[in-house]
């Protein structure tokens, strides 16, 4: 007896997710962050070049420099066994920087000399992202990893800058400060900002000739902060030649 088919045919489709079900794109798989190693030097480097072609990128003594002053601030996002993203840290006092500092002078020209394990701010002074897999989550785990590393230092707070890169085409009709404002305000779309505040950094003003070489921002960037919640402060200093307090009666 011949077989009964039904008509018509139920043809399935091929969707654009089947088909990255059935070719994952290399790199965008789960992303793990953990220390820099000398063997990712040229990964972070090829990093640079992509990600910031606007300045130079690290020389292989400022990496290791780095390496060398805070082991646990320099950090590498992986993905399928690739390098596609890299983060640098330090910790600086913060009172003696405020708004007037330059990333040069921050990070003493960037060999990180100017790291302080005894101050409480953790310093973002570089965050870079394969710009081919933007999308996958690398720069998201790079800031939980600062905020991991600043809550288990019990830090006060991670100070770092977002460029603005659609400032220079408006430079001649608004203010770096209105510029941020209004990326705030939602009327800019300006990606790197809005990046750093989706992370919880909130703005604090703008810092000129903060890095002269980045042309599209025309040297300024956005002081943007972290506070962390769980940090605890010192305890009031102990009673010293005095008589203890009287309890109340």
């Amino acid at each position: 007896m011949g077989s009964i088919e039904a008509f018509p045919r139920t043809i399935r489709t091929r969707t654009l997710a089947d088909t990255w079900r059935a070719a994952p794109i290399p790199g965008s798989g789960v992303v793990r962050v953990r220390e820099a190693r000398l063997e990712d030097f040229a990964a972070i480097r090829a990093l640079q070049r992509l990600a910031a072609p606007y300045s130079a990128p690290c020389s292989l003594r400022q990496l290791e420099s780095r390496l060398l002053a805070f082991p646990a601030g320099q950090m590498v996002a992986v993905s399928d066994g690739q390098v596609v993203g890299a983060a640098s840290n330090l910790i600086v006092p913060w009172d003696d920087r405020g708004i007037d500092h330059t990333w040069r002078g921050v990070t003493a020209d960037g060999y990180f000399t100017t790291h302080d394990a005894g101050a409480q701010t953790l310093y973002g002074a570089e965050l870079f992202v394969d710009t081919s897999r933007r999308g996958f989550s690398a720069g998201r785990t790079l800031h939980q990893a600062r905020r991991r590393l600043c809550r288990r230092l019990d830090l006060r707070r991670i100070i770092t800058t977002a460029r603005l890169p659609g400032y220079g085409a408006v430079r001649e009709v608004l203010t770096p400060e209105l510029y941020a404002m209004r990326v705030i305000w939602g009327d800019i779309a300006d990606a790197a900002m809005r990046f750093q505040m989706a992370q919880g950094f909130q703005y604090c003003g703008i810092l000129r000739n903060y890095l002269p070489e980045d042309a599209d921002s025309c040297g300024y960037a956005a002081l943007m902060a972290w506070l962390n919640p769980l940090h605890r402060p010192p305890g009031p200093p102990a009673f010293e030649n005095s008589e203890r307090p009287r309890k109340c009666a």
